[in-house]
């Protein structure tokens, strides 16, 4: 069946996804959270999640489309949010390491001379220790 309406896509990534397509979206998946496969409930906060991160497309740029978007529950979006900024810190880390891009060193210093211990009321005067 062909479509018809067309794919919407954002702008730029920052694009909002309007209220129409959000309703698309759920309308596709069923009103099913697409990470944790459980039903939407309407007391349930949902949010729109990218399946391949914004921050790690590697296709045309416009990541920020319908076929890419999916429902789900706040707290698993949490969780996958985490996995991928963690996923893009390794594979910038890589790709720095390979093109031979360090992070400037840091000037630290010598620190500080230790202080010679001081004597206490307690602790006795060894004045001739070395003389025996």
């Amino acid at each position: 069946m062909a479509r018809s309406v067309p794919e919407w896509i954002g702008k730029t990534e920052d694009s909002k996804i309007p209220d129409r397509v959000k309703l698309r979206v759920r309308e596709r998946e069923g009103d099913v959270c697409y990470l944790s496969g459980r039903k939407i409930m309407p007391g349930d906060i949902v949010e729109y999640d990218h399946r391949i991160a914004l921050i790690n497309w590697t296709g045309d740029g416009h990541g920020n489309r319908e076929s890419n978007i999916y429902p789900v529950i706040k707290a698993k979006h949490r969780e996958k949010t985490r996995q991928d900024v963690a996923e893009k810190a390794a594979s910038a880390r890589v790709r720095s390491k390979h093109l031979g891009i360090r992070k400037a060193p840091t000037m630290r210093s010598a620190g500080f001379a230790k202080a010679p211990k001081q004597r206490t009321a307690s602790r006795p005067i060894e004045k001739w220790s070395l003389l025996k």
